[in-house]
């Protein structure tokens, strides 16, 4: 079960991967290496990523399906078309207005699975926070852009790397302007069309028994 439900977290809900960047060393110790430029202050991706602008987080709420992911997650690169259909589902709880409920319905090895999560508010309207076990995996969420009514382009930062999700209020009214924006908007983040990956447009699950239901409530 534990594996499990690691694997739903890293792949298929939040997919910002964490890997380290070996550098390789070469050459002959007589050689004299060469002298690097100074580096320019590393900016986090989500930083310079506003939110869109005047978000109303109430207009969000709903149904909101998966329709591609732009990211160099290891996974979606080995098994980008293995993905299973994904729906999110955004609540606003009555009993608070500094949390987003969040739903996310898709499958693994041919059975439906929920995952239930909590995204803290921000003062920035449009920017979010899901709290990981320590500060230092937290996820930082930002509603990059959406109309409300038929997609919504959401970044996910963690340790800094940037996932960018493209959802679609249905399945079927996704128009080239609105892809071509998400492609435009992943370039920005060194993500090319290698890194893209649609997802099925069909066979969404639907309920969920409670044996399959995984409560990462506050945190997993």
């Amino acid at each position: 079960m534990a594996g499990v439900w690691r694997y739903m977290l890293a792949v298929v809900v939040i997919c910002v991967c964490l890997w380290g960047f070996s550098e390789a060393v070469g050459g002959a110790v007589s050689r004299p290496r060469p002298q690097r430029r100074p580096r320019k202050p590393k900016v986090a991706p989500v930083t310079v990523t506003p939110p869109v602008q005047s978000i109303d987080i109430q207009q969000m709420t709903g149904r909101w399906y998966l329709l591609n992911t732009a990211s160099k997650c290891s996974y979606l690169i080995k098994h980008g078309t293995k993905v299973e259909p994904t729906v999110m589902t955004l609540t606003l709880p009555s009993s608070s207005n500094q949390t987003l409920s969040v739903s996310t319905k898709t499958r693994y090895n041919h059975q439906c699975w929920e995952i239930l999560q909590v995204y803290d508010l921000t003062s920035t309207a449009g920017r979010l926070t899901l709290k990981g076990t320590r500060p230092e995996l937290n996820t930082e969420i930002v509603i990059g852009d959406t109309d409300y009514s038929s997609y919504a382009i959401i970044y996910y930062h963690k340790r800094d790397k940037v996932t960018m999700k493209l959802y679609g209020r249905s399945v079927d009214n996704l128009s080239e302007p609105t892809l071509s924006k998400f492609e435009e908007r992943a370039e920005q983040q060194n993500l090319g069309l290698a890194y893209l990956f649609p997802f099925p447009t069909y066979s969404h699950c639907g309920d969920v028994d409670q044996d399959h239901v995984i409560n990462c409530v506050p945190t997993c």
